[in-house]
């Protein structure tokens, strides 16, 4: 069966897409945020997926705010980078697995979550960023990617609690598949951030390190954080961090929603401020 080895998690900030395509990674400004990711780069290739499931925010380039799905799985063969303003990154077309897609699409509407089917989409930095952080520059993607968009833009969003909950709901369709894969499931957006208002440019590294210690360890506790917590202390940005509790709720030790399992091994975790006017954070969990 296909199984779910790993869980990685971090920001998807533009400018850290900007900075890689003009060039920019070892300026002083941005070599730190890089250099952060060196390992994960490394990781990626020692432990190639065959398949990544990415939770991502689109941000309003394949949905307007005209239709605005909650949950949204990309079921395509390929997706093409977005033009968001100022032309499509000069990155590689991403290959889909429709197959496992519309498996993971029955098996989860069947468990009673309301999916939208997209079967064509651009995808924009949310996704982009995340692939290059962990891939590079190649020249093809290393392995196949099934989108998966969560409204975090136009409230009303979805709760962490159910976030976490459709987490479980994607491991049990994975682990429902017949062919052999490897799957790592990605949770992007975040940390810390507000781009507008009187509190615009806001970032709370304690909070968004304390709030990585409970993802890791105590993920139910986590889950159960109000929307007024992120916003309150995150900014109104924050509230991308719901994504990556669909992540953490797809790791084995996640049982009935209890921790009930032995605990992820955490490969690696890195937190930097700032990067444009966003904290990044970035995590990888390996299921034992």
């Amino acid at each position: 069966m296909a199984r779910i080895t790993a869980s990685v998690f971090t920001s998807h900030v533009p400018a850290i897409g900007a900075a890689l395509d003009l060039g920019k990674t070892q300026e002083d400004y941005w070599k730190p945020v890089f250099a952060g990711y060196d390992f994960s780069k490394q990781w990626m290739k020692d432990n190639p997926p065959d398949v990544i499931f990415l939770v991502f925010n689109d941000h309003a380039t394949a949905f307007s705010l005209e239709m605005i799905p909650t949950f949204a799985i990309g079921t395509a063969a390929d997706y093409q980078p977005a033009d968001e303003g100022w032309g499509p990154r000069p990155v590689p077309k991403v290959i889909g697995h429709p197959d496992l897609a519309a498996h993971i699409a029955q098996s989860v509407i069947q468990q009673d979550f309301d999916l939208t089917i997209v079967n064509k989409m651009d995808v924009d930095h949310g996704l982009t960023v995340p692939l290059s952080l962990m891939c590079g520059q190649p020249q093809a993607w290393p392995c196949q990617v099934i989108p998966f968009a969560v409204n975090v833009v136009q409230y009303p969003v979805p709760s962490g609690r159910r976030c976490f909950q459709l987490g479980q709901a994607i491991r049990k369709a994975v682990e429902s598949y017949d062919d052999d894969l490897n799957v790592h499931i990605w949770g992007t957006g975040g940390m810390s951030h507000q781009l507008q208002g009187a509190r615009a440019g806001l970032i709370n590294r304690e909070w968004d390190n304390a709030w990585l210690d409970k993802l890791i360890a105590d993920p139910v506790a986590c889950a159960n954080t109000p929307h007024i917590d992120y916003v309150r202390e995150a900014g109104s940005e924050g509230i991308e961090l719901v994504m990556w509790l669909i992540a953490r709720g797809a790791m084995s030790d996640i049982v009935d929603g209890k921790v009930q399992g032995p605990a992820p091994t955490v490969k690696h975790r890195f937190y930097h401020v700032p990067a444009s006017n966003t904290a990044v954070g970035h995590l990888i969990l390996e299921n034992n």
